[in-house]
């Protein structure tokens, strides 16, 4: 799994000009899944982007995570991030699970960041067509790819 997390003030996801969901400070956590992903992955990175120390302190120390402050977490499946722009110009998207795989491990990393955030997990819907809007703070943009655990 590859992730882009980005610290929000605000975060919504708009499909067919009605907002599915909208959250206020927390992640707007976007999600790429391949085949390779397993239970292990999910659990692995739920638990990482739940615990990220990446919101300030009152010494204005990025030192406390979305869980430490009660914030939410925004969701949204993205299969582009595991485009290839090796060869030519178009991006080649052969790594992205097709959605009969995708969608069953999508929704298990939705309960799992439930379970360990203790709370809803807001969402966008696997395979439309979203538009995204965010006031990312800071601005703090994490990537974090499973495979290499970094």
């Amino acid at each position: 799994m590859r992730t882009i997390i980005q610290r929000v003030t605000q975060a919504s996801v708009n499909i067919n000009n009605t907002i599915k969901s909208e959250i206020k400070t927390g992640l707007l956590v976007l999600v790429g899944i391949e085949d390779a992903d397993t239970h292990e992955d999910i659990e692995w990175l739920s638990n990482k982007i739940v615990n990220l120390r990446i919101f300030d302190d009152e010494n204005k120390i990025p030192n406390i995570s979305v869980k430490d402050i009660g914030g939410d977490i925004l969701l949204v499946s993205q299969f582009t991030l595991h485009a290839s722009a090796k060869k030519g110009n178009r991006p080649s998207y052969i790594k992205a699970s097709k959605p009969d795989i995708a969608i069953p491990l999508y929704e298990k990393m939705i309960t799992q960041l439930q379970t360990d955030l203790g709370k809803k997990i807001f969402t966008g819907e696997f395979g439309a067509d979203m538009k995204v809007s965010l006031l990312n703070d800071g601005p703090v943009t994490i990537f974090i790819d499973t495979k290499n655990k970094e």
